[in-house]
């Protein structure tokens, strides 16, 4: 997943703001007592992500895949004083511990953490939105997309993670490409042809698409 060389990752940490002890604490909890903790979006991507929504100024932002909360707490320190967190898991095992991480980072009064099935939640949800993180299956990125992008509101946001997947975008003929890298691709091609948003692929970590609602 990264696309640089270790020395310059640590380059970048090393002069942007410091992990906090929560986030730190939160890394280490999710790499000794959770599966794939490849997922976790980590602290170059976090801050990314804090500045996004600080610059931005979302009301409402969706975040579909919470896994262990660090991404989610990343945005919603972004947030005005009436700003919302709406975000979405559906592993309920995680559930006590995500919660935990939320209770401490004292910011439980702007997210509203659901578990469920996204595909079932999101219809239910009263909300329109700014801003819009996808991180979850990638087999139903173009369904989540359906769902969500006549909700979101002009020059709103939805950003998509993990869009270059490891480098298997990269696709050399005769070669046979799996499941959810071919989502990955159909999803790529999908946002840059769309009318409707204007479309930003950014090589962060293992990839951000960003469409922006026109």
């Amino acid at each position: 997943m990264e696309f640089i060389s270790q020395d310059l990752l640590t380059y970048c940490e090393l002069h942007s703001e410091e992990e906090d002890p929560l986030l730190k604490h939160i890394s280490r909890e999710t790499h000794t007592k959770v599966l794939m903790p490849r997922m976790l979006s980590g602290h170059l991507q976090g801050k990314f992500l804090e500045f996004l929504v600080k610059m931005q100024r979302p009301a409402v932002i969706l975040e579909i895949g919470t896994y262990t909360g660090y991404s989610a707490i990343c945005m919603a320190r972004g947030l005005g004083e009436h700003g919302k967190l709406i975000t979405l898991d559906i592993n309920e095992e995680l559930e006590t511990m995500v919660r935990n991480f939320f209770e401490k980072s004292g910011l439980n009064h702007k997210i509203d953490y659901r578990i469920g099935n996204a595909l079932e939640t999101i219809p239910l949800l009263k909300e329109n939105f700014d801003m819009v993180f996808i991180d979850a299956d990638k087999s139903n990125y173009i369904n989540y997309y359906n769902l969500i992008i006549d909700r979101v509101n002009p020059n709103g946001m939805i950003i998509a993670d993990n869009v270059l997947w490891s480098g298997k975008v990269i696709v050399n003929d005769g070669q046979k490409i799996d499941k959810d890298t071919q989502a990955i691709l159909d999803y790529n091609r999908m946002i840059k042809n769309d009318p409707r948003v204007e479309s930003l692929l950014l090589p962060i970590r293992d990839g951000l698409m960003f469409a922006r609602k026109l």
